[in-house]
Order: C-alpha cells, then structure tokens, then sequence
C-alpha cells in the first residue's frame, strides 16, 4: 500500500474498494442462503443452488479477481494476494454449488472396490460431492487466519473482516454435516457485510478526497517490525529484490497460498476421505489459474526463478488432479492400478523437482526445504517404485509440502510488508557464485572446450516452453492402443502441458515483446492437442523429451545468472533485423529501471556528475546530482533552458525533510504530509538547512536567491534511486518549449546524443507535468498555485482545509 515511505505510485485508484463489495456481496448471499435453511429447513437445491453457485463465481470470483489485479499493480502485496485468494475460494465453492446440483447421483456413490475407504474410522461415511468441500473451505480457513493476522500490520479493518471470513468457513464446513451451524454461519457473514461496507466507504472516502475521512486505515494495529528483527544473512538477497522490479507486488506469497491449499486437498484424498474427486478437480483447478497468475507477476518482475517454479507446480497439481478425476469418476481404481505401471510422466516431473531443488541452493533455507518436499512428493507419485502403503504415504508429502508452504505464506507475506527479513528463512547453502563455478565447470567438462560458441540468449519463457514439451512427449509415450485405461489417463497429462500451458507461454512470449517467438509455442500447442486423436513414434518422443529436459535446465540456469553456464549452441539462422539492430546501438547508456543493475548504473553515473534521463510520477525528466554544479549547468544547455528559469530538487520522503529542520509552519507541514508522495511541488523559503539536506555545492544553482521548490515523487523506482544518490536536481526531460516526453524511447531519440544514460522504465503514468504551488507566504493564509502551463492562480486557505 502507498505510503509515505516511497512505496509504490498511485497507479490506480484504491482497488480494495472493489474487493471489499465482492466479499461484501458474496458473504450476503451466503447470508440469504443460510438463514432461509434455518427458517424452512430446507437446503437449497436445483436451480436455485446453481445461480447462487454463478453468482458466487462472478462476483466473488470475478469481480474480486480484478480486484486483485490493479492491486498488485499498485504494489500492493497484501491486497494483491488476499484478494486473488478469496476470488479462488468463493469461485471454488460457486462451482461446489454447481456440481452438487447439476450431478446429484454424486452425492450418494458408493466407490468401487479398492479405494481407501479402510482408512475412514468405524462408522463415518464417504463424503458426498458437497461435502468434498470440507477440505478446501479448511485449507482456506487456514489461509484466512494468516490473512487476517498479517493485515493487523497495516490497518485495522482488515484483520476483523479476513478473520470474520474465516470463522464463517469454518461453521460453513460444520454446516454440511449439522444444519444448527448455518445460523452461526449466518450471523457471522453479517458482520462480514458490515465491517466489509464500512471498509469500503472509507476507502472510496480516502480515494475521493486523498485523505481519510474514516478511521480504520492509515495505522495499524500493530507494527510489523514488532514481529522481529532483521535476519542479516537474508537482508541483502532481499533487499536486492524489492529493487528488481517495484512496479508489482511480491507474488511468492500468492504462489505459497497456492501451494498450501493444492498439497491439502490431495491429503485429504489420499487418505481416503472422498470417494470422487470431482469437487477436488474443480477446486485445484481454480488455485492452480491463480499460480499461474503468480507465475506471471514474477515473469514481470523480470525473476525466472520463480516465474518457473509456480508454472511447474501448477502444471503437476493440474496433471493430477485431472488424472484422479478421470480415475474416480470413469474408470475406478481397481481397473486401473496395472494400467498406470506403464505411465511415465511421473518421472520427468521428478527430474524437473531435482532441477529446481539446485536451482534453489544459492536461495535461502525454506525454499530448499520447499523444493525437497517437492521432490519426495513427486518420487511418491511414481507409480513404477513398489511402495506399501502408497496412498498414505502420498497423503504424507502433501501434508509435508502444505505444512512448509503456510510457514512460507506467513514469512513472504510479513517479510513483504515490512520490507525486511523479519520472519526467518534461513541462509544460503551455496552463493550464487559458486552455483553458477559449478555449472560452468560442469559445462567445460562436457564440452572439453572453454570457448564453445555461445548460444542465443536465453529468455524468462523458455524453461517453461521445454518443461512442457518434455512432459508431453514422455507421457505420450505411456499411450497404448490395447489399453483404453492408460490412453484415457493419459490425456491429461499431455493435453494440459503440450496444448494449455503451452497458450500460457505463449502469452508471456507475446507479453515480453518477442512477437514472432509465441509461434513455436502455439505451433506445439497444436501439435499436442492433435496427439489426442493421433500417435507418434515412441524413440523419437523419448530422445524429444530429453533434450526438453536439458532445454529447460540450461535455460533456467542462463537466464536466471544472465551468462552462457550451460552450452544451448549457436543460432542456427541468423535474422537480418539482429544484425541491423548490432549495427545502431543507443546513443548512451539505456538500463532497465525493473533490474537493479538499471539503478546502480544509473546511480553511479549520477554520483560522478553526469547528466540523465529518468523516469518521473508524472512525465520522464532530467536528473542531476546536486553535488556536481556543473552537471546542473550541463542540464540548462541540453534543454536550451532560460537560466532564469529555476531548477527544483527531489527529495525521497519528508523525513529527510525533517531532518533538516526547515523553517516550516505547522500548517504547511500537515499540507506536505497530506500531498506527497504526490505530483505536487511546493516552492519554499531557501536557506543554509539545504546543505543539511544534502544539497552541497550545487546549492547555487537550484531554485531561485530566496526561493527552492521541493518535490517528493510517487515511483517507487525513482524513489529507490534518489537514496543512492542524495536530492536530484529536477526539470522535464524535452527541449525547451517542446511537449514533454512520456516514453524513454522519446528521452532517446530528442535528447539521447546529449545525455549520459536514460533509465528505460516505459510508458508514463501521467502526460502532464507536476502542479506547483507556492507555499511561502502560507502563513498569511493564501497559497499561490503555478499550473502546468505556467499560469498562478491564487487561493485562500486556512488550517480546517489542509486537511
């Protein structure tokens, strides 16, 4: 959430609003639902449990899905994965509602012979279709409470309303089995509906009048840092994460979530309590769009790792999930168990598990640990490797991996919001260096060469595009014409990987730019889906699912260390685009601002005086440090600009402000705190407490002889930079007299010969620039405003409206 402490800019307005109603509404429906029940005493049923069930799924699914979308583009972390959670839930139990109506023989199936019932203590009968839902609404209640608790560490409202969804869960899941706990359930969700509007309202209040209005928000119940100290040996891997890419929120708690209620549900089959795994399809299916959603987000924080990771467990929790439901729904295990000793899939998911677990070496403690419960998860489900017990053992690694994936959803989320290491992790077992010495040595050794010619580079999606195109081709493999139980349990595990995942990857192809790359992509999605009705030779399949392997072992290891570690070989084609683009190279230096090599190069430029193009909460603009005055002379010259046209500075937050004790009134201090960070510049009263601020020897060359306009951005990455740097002397980045520049390609091509390096951040958030008002004489009561054209205005104000 935005803060005064440069956090993310206000790209939106407040979206929680919209998640909030969706709660609201859902948990009022619910409401409805259950106080009928206890009036008439009867359950809804047909059609009328249908559209409650497409209600659910569209405004608490939907609705909240967006929700959680523009949250975590305002760099929410909070918002963006509690709302995208309770989306999954309320859509989950919308489709429980569907299946339970529309299939009522499943709510009395009795399962074939063979199946786990043995496991059920003496007395307790299978579960029907609508209480299978037991299991995900406790996964959930988990979720909840963890939610609720973190959110106590923002503001005030939230804990009650997620904690309130929890309980309401839980007498929702003793509902289905006692119908005295619907009217509990019932009270519950009111208190939800009302804390869930008050919170609404004071948000839509904080959104219309950018203050609150209402209390609840603004200060939480308790401080985060409270929660401990900052573990060193995790800080600075941390830290240089929240620099990669500030303009999305951390999905990594979004991807645990995932992965804590995924691993349950298959605990709660696996030891034998639901007889059809119908409802557990359906539910898995939902939360596994959301790990792919967090997948994404991390694709677009520019992390591989990650990006690969929740596309390879939500790809194995669909694979099984869609083979159990064909399993228990058509096929029944007793027919079955000899039909799947010739499936393989389970053995390249286990290759990639021990991939990813190396991968992960240079990471912290949990995440290994996470990734060793992956693999045993995945040696469990080898259906090749005799093993006694099977199904409790299976049931075991769930409840392993859900166990280390709650602890990693509280840790990501407290960490997230606190921007420290606050909840332990543990430290690296291997440094990044000495991974990628490792895989170099083991490249030299292979290849008996240290020059072998370098390969293309490696792209975030490629990893996945080999990942999925190995599985398929194992798993085709495992497809026999003489036994329809094996050709039908198969499909899953080739459809979803070779035809739907590989759409996925061909969207994040399309959404780095690469245009033509989505080509190969589709062309295998095809490809796969037309191996449901065909065959295809089995030795070549199995030599194409081995080098997909290494595929995706390479390209996870280059793209994630951006070197040549393992050999790819060089382009077999070369285009003429490439070498025209070689042939014209920027004319200065042009990082990423999402990479924190972007900043620090940027940053050290800066720091020895020159002259740059960065990116603004409003259009792009010209910085220079304040320390260099000739670097703010060279700024005059690159813009044509009048020398008597003043030059502003930026400053990170007002702490720095306060620091320099300023002759500042009361009342403009509460006006800066209710503007910035903001696109607002106050023109001040200039003085010696400058040089306290940081402003050295550029002093003279910074606003006017009396008069110096201050400004604190809302982008988090210019933010970031301004504290390497120190306060930034600030003016748009166009030729004097010009519109003003809002993409970096428009810094380039107007400026790009006469500056040093522009830092690459895209499109701006706004196409105007700052609004300046002029704050020294407020304490006669009036503040001159300055628009973006230049005209003043003048305008009384008096302590009641700084507020």
């Amino acid at each position: 959430m935005a803060s005064t402490a440069g956090f993310a800019a206000v790209f939106y307005s407040e979206p929680a609003v919209l998640g909030l109603l969706a709660n609201v509404v859902s948990a009022f429906l619910l409401c409805l639902q259950n106080f009928t029940v206890a009036h008439t005493g009867l359950r809804p049923q047909g059609a009328e449990d249908i559209l409650a069930g497409v209600h659910l799924i569209l405004i608490g699914g939907f609705v909240q899905l967006l929700a959680g979308f523009l949250a975590f583009r305002k760099y929410d972390h909070l918002g963006g994965a509690a709302f995208l959670t309770f989306s999954a839930l309320w859509s989950s139990y919308g489709a429980t509602r569907i299946i339970a109506a529309a299939y009522p023989f499943l709510q009395n199936v009795t399962l074939p012979s063979g199946n786990a019932s043995h496991l059920l203590p003496t007395g307790m009968a299978h579960l029907s279709a609508s209480q299978s839902a037991v299991a995900g609404l406790v996964a959930y209640i988990s979720i909840s409470f963890i939610l609720s608790f973190c959110s106590a560490t923002v503001n005030y409202i939230m804990p009650f309303i997620f904690g309130a969804i929890a309980l309401a869960l839980v007498f929702e899941a003793v509902a289905l089995f006692g119908q005295w706990a619907v009217v509990v359930s019932g009270v519950i969700e009111l208190v939800i509906v009302t804390c869930g509007l008050y919170g609404a309202v004071a948000l839509l209040l904080k959104g219309i009048t950018q203050r609150y209005v209402l209390p609840g928000f603004g200060h939480p119940l308790f401080n985060v840092l409270l929660l401990g100290s900052a573990q060193k040996s995790s800080s600075k891997a941390i830290g240089e994460e929240k620099k990669k890419n500030t303009k999305y929120a951390e999905p990594m708690a979004l991807g645990n979530i995932c992965d804590t209620v995924s691993p349950f549900l298959f605990a709660f089959y696996f030891f034998g309590y639901m007889k059809n795994f119908c409802v557990g399809a359906a539910w898995i299916s939902i939360i596994s769009c959301c790990q792919l959603l967090s997948s994404f987000y991390s694709y677009l924080r520019g992390d591989v790792y990650y990006t690969t990771k929740f596309g390879v467990h939500s790809l194995y929790w669909l694979v099984m999930s869609w083979e159990e439901f064909t399993l228990t729904t058509f096929l029944g295990l007793s027919k079955a168990q000899e039909s799947r000793l010739g499936m393989f899939g389970g053995w390249f998911f286990l290759a990639i598990a021990c991939m990813l677990f190396l991968m992960s070496t240079h990471k912290d403690t949990l995440e290994m640990l996470q990734n060793a419960s992956f693999v045993i998860l995945t040696t469990a489900s080898i259906h090749q490797i005799p093993m006694p017990g099977a199904d409790l053992f299976l049931g075991a690694a769930c409840s392993l991996c859900t166990a280390l994936s709650m602890y990693a959803t509280f840790a990501s989320l407290i960490n997230s919001i606190g921007e420290k290491a606050l909840i332990p992790v543990g430290v690296q077992a291997m440094s990044s260096s000495a991974l990628q010495t490792t895989l170099m040595a083991a490249k030299i050794f292979f290849t008996r060469s240290k020059n072998f010619p370098s390969g293309t580079r490696a792209e975030v999606p490629d990893a996945l595009f080999y990942i999925c195109n190995g599985l398929a081709a194992v798993s085709a493999i495992q497809g026999s014409f003489s036994d329809p139980s094996r050709q039908q349990l198969s499909i899953p595990s080739v459809l979803i990987p070779g035809a739907i995942m590989q759409l996925y990857v061909c969207r994040i192809q399309v959404q780095g730019g690469r245009r033509s790359g989505c080509v190969l992509p589709f062309c295998y999605a095809a490809f796969w889906g037309a191996w449901t009705w065909l065959r295809f030779a089995v030795v070549m399949l199995s030599i194409f699912s081995i080098i997909c392997f290494y595929g995706a072992t390479a390209s996870l290891a280059n793209s994630m260390f951006g070197k040549d570690l393992m050999m790819m070989g060089p382009p077999l084609f070369t285009a003429e685009s490439s070498k025209k683009d070689t042939e014209d190279p920027p004319p200065c230096v042009c990082p990423k601002s999402h990479c924190t090599s972007g900043l620090r190069t940027i940053a050290e430029l800066l720091n020895t005086g020159a002259v740059c193009g960065v990116p603004t909460d409003t259009v792009y603009a010209l910085a220079a440090s304040c320390k260099h005055p000739q670097a703010i002379e060279k700024v005059y010259r690159i813009k044509d600009r009048p020398q008597e046209k003043p030059i502003c500075i930026f400053i990170s937050n007002l702490d720095q402000l306060r620091a320099a004790a300023p002759p500042i009134s009361p009342l403009l201090w509460e006006f800066m705190e209710n503007v910035y960070p903001g696109g607002i510049g106050c023109i001040i009263k200039k003085g010696e407490w400058l040089k306290k601020l940081g402003v050295g020897a550029g002093y003279s060359r910074v606003g006017t002889q009396d008069s110096i306009m201050i400004r604190v951005p809302d982008l988090t990455v210019l933010v970031h930079l301004i504290d390497m740097t120190g306060p930034l002397a600030i003016t748009s980045a166009n030729p004097s007299g010009e519109v003003d520049s809002t993409h970096h390609d428009m810094v380039i091509s107007r400026l790009g010969h006469k500056l040093e390096g522009v830092l690459c951040d895209g499109e701006s958030d706004e196409v105007v620039a700052s609004t300046v008002v002029n704050c020294t004489k407020i304490d006669e009561t009036e503040i001159y405003h300055d628009s973006p054209l230049d005209k003043k205005t003048c305008c009384s104000i008096t302590p009641s409206d700084v507020g």
